[in-house]
């Protein structure tokens, strides 16, 4: 082991521990700790929808309570070591070596993120069917009584966390959204409110000749009588206030319902 160290050929981020070279720079971070990668770290590790893209966040370590980190003295209050986010919360499932399990993860970003952050990572959660149902119980368990409906109010069919943002933020008003409509020559479609309302959350694959197919599918959709309000990831996320009028203000017209009087 030590000669494949020596070679290269595996690293040794602490003693005992040895990984591949092509191992990340915030798992053997965490490793150096006796810890984990934990939070929004471990969310991107499982594959998960975040917030932010993690570029400029220091990476999110777990270190068990019962443990000492083995490169310097933790406070568990502080939230300013120049290497890592440290997290001193007891495990709510199982660890890996390497990383929290997926119910500690989300625990862990709502207490760090918050709700929004917490919801749309659930989302994502359901959709990669990474929670099975004894571990959706234990979520709802492991959170705060006031954070429970969440996870009730959790679907597996958002295509991204833009649309979880959107339904749930649009729940506080009272706005009640069909989610995945199939309509016959438009396709399925992210929400309808009402009769004929369609809600679009646009990101990234949705550039390029996407683009082109979105607008014929308005178009086809106007023809059919429904209107469209479309919204790219950056006006979702940091417009909201725009986006949030534009679609109270169709509503205040009634763009959602049909001449026909048709109610889902």
């Amino acid at each position: 082991m030590a000669a494949a160290v020596h070679a290269g050929l595996l690293i040794r981020p602490r003693t005992g521990v040895y990984v591949l070279p092509d191992t990340s720079a915030v798992t053997l971070e965490a490793l150096s700790h006796c810890g984990a990668i934990a939070c929004l770290t471990a969310a991107r590790d499982y594959g998960l929808w975040t917030l932010d893209d993690g570029e400029q966040e220091k990476p999110h370590t777990w270190v068990d309570p019962a443990h000492h980190p083995v490169r310097f003295s933790v406070d568990p209050e502080t939230m300013t070591a120049s290497c890592c986010v440290f997290h001193r919360d007891d495990a709510v499932d199982p660890p890996a070596l390497h990383r929290v399990g997926i119910v500690h993860c989300l625990v862990q970003i709502l207490g760090c993120r918050g709700q929004e952050a917490f919801f749309a990572a659930l989302e994502s959660a359901l959709r990669k069917r990474l929670l099975r149902k004894a571990d959706r119980v234990r979520l709802r368990a492991s959170v705060p009584e006031r954070d429970r409906w969440l996870v009730d109010f959790a679907r597996p069919d958002a295509d991204s966390g833009l649309e979880s943002l959107l339904r749930l933020r649009l729940h506080r008003h009272g706005i009640l959204l069909a989610a995945q409509v199939a309509i016959p020559g438009v396709g399925t479609v992210d929400f309808v409110i009402g009769d004929c309302l369609i809600l679009e959350a646009d990101g990234a694959t949705h550039d390029g000749d996407s683009r082109h197919t979105d607008r014929v599918r308005d178009a086809v959709a106007m023809s059919l009588g429904f209107s469209t309000l479309r919204f790219d990831s950056a006006m979702i996320l940091h417009e909201w206030e725009l986006v949030e009028a534009a679609i109270l203000a169709a509503l205040g017209r009634d763009l959602h319902r049909s001449r026909a009087g048709l109610t889902w």
